[in-house]
């Protein structure tokens, strides 16, 4: 079934939610952009862990083109008001799921009708590829969040994205951190969320100090944010598709990170130890986690978001990732996303804190 056409108007009808699981994959699969923080595998990871529940949507068009909205909802206390976010904070991307892609007019009929009852936000983090069809399909009201996040076509194999993508100090950098003996492996069975997890606590901690943070306030971030459970959920859940990459120097742990892989791929999170960064683990991991993808028949390996930071987006650069614009948006019935912000503004102030 092809592409609805953007021009004309789309009358789509729910027709379920939460989605049926058979639907949902039958569309997930039929998407060659999706990524699979859009499965309902995923929308199961996050809700073991959490207090979300699953409010995934199933829409048909009158030409019985099915498309499904991932979302999950968070009851505030007392339950008499909600929050819905497709996907939440720290839980990878979200968005409108098509049969080759959606279009705008298909973005811009769902959105219509959100939010409803008692849900007083309800958030994307969109596809970052598909930026221009929701920038194109958001209503008046929207707020807007920029983003910026860096995607690599892997088109042509690894071959291809060895050869031409990676820069030439790149390939070097790999060849030295190779002979060196940086040892790296991959495991999808949640053996080493522990050691995973151990990292990601000493980078918080090494921002902390950076950002001039309270070490206790940052540590409670890392429990609230990506508790340890969070973590073991994801590998427990998402099996093989959750690849998590793990390099040493003589035996000791230096660098790590966490790709969800399906029909593409998504680097989400990644930590290292800075006194081993002159060792080349970490760019060996993304190399290898690369290729992993390309070995899988991934079409796009999405690195994840990247701030503003020059650091970041330099490091991506230097494997063939291309910088990607694109915003999140929240759909609200109260300034909730003002708010959020005026807070965080007076407690960065209060402690002095640096981006």
């Amino acid at each position: 079934m092809g592409k609805a056409t953007d021009r004309v108007p789309i009358d789509l009808v729910l027709a379920a939610t939460p989605a049926p699981r058979d639907a949902w994959e039958e569309v997930l699969r039929a998407d060659p952009l999706a990524l699979e923080t859009q499965s309902p595998t995923w929308t199961d990871a996050m809700w073991a862990w959490s207090r979300c529940e699953d409010a995934s949507r199933l829409y048909v068009g009158p030409d019985g083109r099915r498309l499904v909205l991932p979302m999950l909802r968070r009851w505030l206390p007392g339950r008499a008001v909600a929050v819905e976010a497709s996907q939440p904070p720290r839980c990878g991307v979200g968005g409108v799921l098509a049969p080759g892609g959606a279009s705008p007019a298909e973005i811009a009929a769902i959105l219509a009708g959100l939010p409803d009852g008692r849900v007083l936000r309800c958030s994307f983090s969109p596809n970052p590829i598909l930026a221009s069809e929701w920038a194109a399909a958001v209503p008046p009201g929207a707020v807007a969040v920029p983003k910026r996040g860096h995607m690599l076509d892997l088109e042509g194999g690894f071959e291809n994205v060895w050869s031409k993508l990676f820069t030439p100090k790149t390939r070097t950098r790999i060849r030295k951190a190779e002979r060196k003996g940086v040892a790296a492996e991959c495991d999808t069975s949640g053996r080493l969320v522990p050691v995973f997890y151990e990292m990601m606590t000493g980078a918080v901690g090494r921002w902390a100090r950076r950002q001039h943070e309270p070490l206790w306030l940052a540590r409670r971030r890392l429990r609230y944010r990506a508790p340890f459970e969070k973590f073991e959920a994801i590998a427990r859940v998402m099996g093989d598709r959750c690849r998590l990459w793990v390099a040493r120097v003589d035996g000791r742990p230096v660098a790590a990170s966490l790709v969800i892989q399906g029909a593409n791929a998504y680097g989400l999170w990644a930590a290292m130890d800075e006194e081993a960064k002159d060792s080349g683990a970490t760019g060996l991991l993304v190399h290898y986690a690369i290729e992993d993808a390309c070995t899988a028949g991934c079409r796009y390996f999405y690195m994840g978001e990247s701030g503003w930071s020059d650091t970041h987006a330099v490091f991506k650069e230097r494997f063939g990732g291309r910088p990607v614009p694109y915003a999140d948006y929240h759909l609200e019935r109260l300034p909730i996303t003002s708010a959020e912000n005026a807070f965080k503004r007076l407690v960065k102030q209060a402690i002095r804190f640096k981006d």
